[in-house]
């Protein structure tokens, strides 16, 4: 088979992947494409954490598994092997005796890393590793920076006027974006694992930081109130969803509220350590200007989403200040949104 057939199967196996976003953390998501002589005849994906894995259900859709034996199974990322909460999916694909596996992307944790591959060669399976793997690095990137450098991807977000403010002097911030970019910060809220905000953000803007214009899981939040200063009256307050208060004065926990106490010396990394501890795979970050400069500058960030409006303030406070060029840029109603990785 050719490298470009390769490549279209692979492709299709990563658009199923990606229906995992937002609902498969800390896993990773992972789609599977069955091939034979040339047609699919079995597709699936990991749709849920803790719920069969991708190789499990696309062999499940096979109609006539005697295929299976002569059947090319296209998978982006390297099966398991080992017992977590689902058997080896490596054993599987041995089960069924498969003549071919192509492989996206080599897995980095430490339970799997070349030991699927390794099982699938000496049972005497024609392995492939490689294919449209920067793809496969790109779509789970919250993955592979938890597993390899150890925290959660860090997507930073703001809006800001066309003279360069995030907010009025007195704090207020409504309305910079347009509609369409709020509602698409829903979407995004939906694909993280946690949502977090500093302190001025919490006491001005008194949001709610869950997932109303979209349809999707409401993340986690996480709020820095250093000296216990923020109202119980806000709405990040209310119990309604998981929420971590991290501060300089207490520890406790109440229904769905929790306080954790870090040291101000090592503020950001107390709190990055504990987002580790808690499997927490990705963070959106949406303000304020203090909290998001604080997190550039000490270069913990992954990418940053910045929408720029054409509405002016001529006072206020200033945007967070990125040292690097947006890679993509497009053009949301009569925003601009640009998108930053920090290489």
């Amino acid at each position: 088979m050719s490298n470009l057939e390769d490549e279209v199967f692979m492709q299709r196996a990563l658009e199923l992947a990606e229906q995992g976003l937002g609902v498969v953390s800390p896993n990773p998501m992972v789609g599977c494409v069955i091939v034979h002589e040339g047609k699919i005849i079995g597709e699936g994906w990991h749709e849920k954490y803790g719920e069969a894995h991708a190789e499990v259900n696309a062999i499940n859709s096979v109609k006539n598994k005697k295929l299976l034996r002569e059947a090319t199974a296209y998978v982006t990322l390297e099966p398991c092997a080992h017992f977590g909460k689902t058997p080896p999916c490596a054993d599987l694909l041995i089960k069924h005796q498969m003549k071919r596996v192509v492989i996206c992307n080599q897995d980095s944790f430490p339970l799997v890393n070349g030991g699927g591959i390794a099982k699938l060669k000496e049972a005497g399976i024609d392995v492939e590793v490689g294919v449209l793997s920067e793809e496969g690095r790109n779509l789970n990137k919250r993955f592979f920076t938890r597993v390899e450098e150890q925290k959660p991807y860090v997507i930073l977000k703001w809006a800001q006027t066309a003279d360069g403010f995030i907010a009025r002097e007195n704090y207020d911030s409504k309305w910079i974006s347009g509609e369409h970019s709020r509602k698409l910060v829903h979407k995004w809220r939906a694909e993280e694992d946690a949502i977090w905000v500093g302190t001025n953000t919490a006491k001005h803007d008194n949001p709610k930081l869950n997932v109303r214009d979209w349809k999707g899981d409401d993340p986690i939040r996480l709020v820095i109130d250093k000296n216990l200063t923020l109202s119980r009256d806000l709405h990040l307050f209310d119990q309604e969803i998981p929420t971590i208060c991290y501060n300089l004065k207490k520890e406790g926990k109440e229904e769905n509220l929790e306080w954790v106490k870090v040291k101000e010396e090592n503020l950001l990394e107390d709190i990055f350590l504990d987002m580790r501890q808690r499997g927490i795979q990705s963070v959106f970050v949406e303000g304020g200007a203090h909290l998001l400069q604080s997190i550039i500058d000490q270069g913990l960030w992954d990418e940053a989403r910045v929408f720029s409006s054409e509405t002016q303030f001529e006072a206020g406070i200033s945007a967070p200040s990125l040292k690097c060029d947006p890679e993509e840029s497009k053009q949301i109603e009569n925003d601009q949104l640009e998108i930053y990785y920090n290489q």
